[in-house]
C-alpha cells in the first residue's frame, strides 16, 4: 500500500543524455518534461548537480553555462552573465537571498545521466 510519504518522494527518471555529453567540471542542458535542466558533472568533487537552467535574475537560459566551484565545503554555479551564485544542493542565492532555483535529483547509470523529476 502506497503511503502518502511515498507520493511525495515518487520520482520519475528520465534519461538526459550520456556521461561523455557533459565536459568535466561544466554543465550542458537537456530538455526534459517541458523544461531546460542544466546538468552539472562536479568531476573534482566526483559528484553530479541539477538544476533549472533558467537564472531568475534576468530570466536568461544560461546557468548550464556557469562557472561551477565552491563556497566552502558548498558547491555551487555563478551566472555566466550577472555572477549570482547558486547552491547546486539547496537552489538558494549565495549571493542574494532574493533568488532561488530548482534543484533536481541525479542519477549515473551505465554511462548515462538521468534526471529525477
Amino acid at each position: 500500500m502506497k503511503t502518502i510519504t511515498d507520493t511525495i518522494n515518487a520520482v520519475t527518471w528520465h534519461m538526459a543524455c550520456y556521461v561523455d555529453d557533459i565536459p568535466e567540471d561544466g554543465g550542458g542542458c537537456a530538455f526534459i518534461g517541458g523544461k531546460q535542466i542544466a546538468i552539472y558533472n562536479f568531476a573534482r568533487r566526483g559528484e553530479w548537480y541539477a538544476t533549472d537552467n533558467q537564472c531568475p535574475h534576468r530570466q536568461q537560459m544560461a546557468l548550464s553555462r556557469g562557472m561551477i566551484g565552491s563556497h566552502g565545503e558548498e558547491p555551487k554555479v555563478a551566472c555566466p552573465f550577472h555572477k549570482k551564485t547558486f547552491s547546486l544542493q539547496t537552489g538558494q542565492c549565495l549571493n542574494d537571498d532574493e533568488y532561488r532555483i530548482n534543484t533536481f535529483p541525479v542519477m549515473v547509470k551505465e554511462n548515462r545521466v538521468y534526471i529525477g523529476l
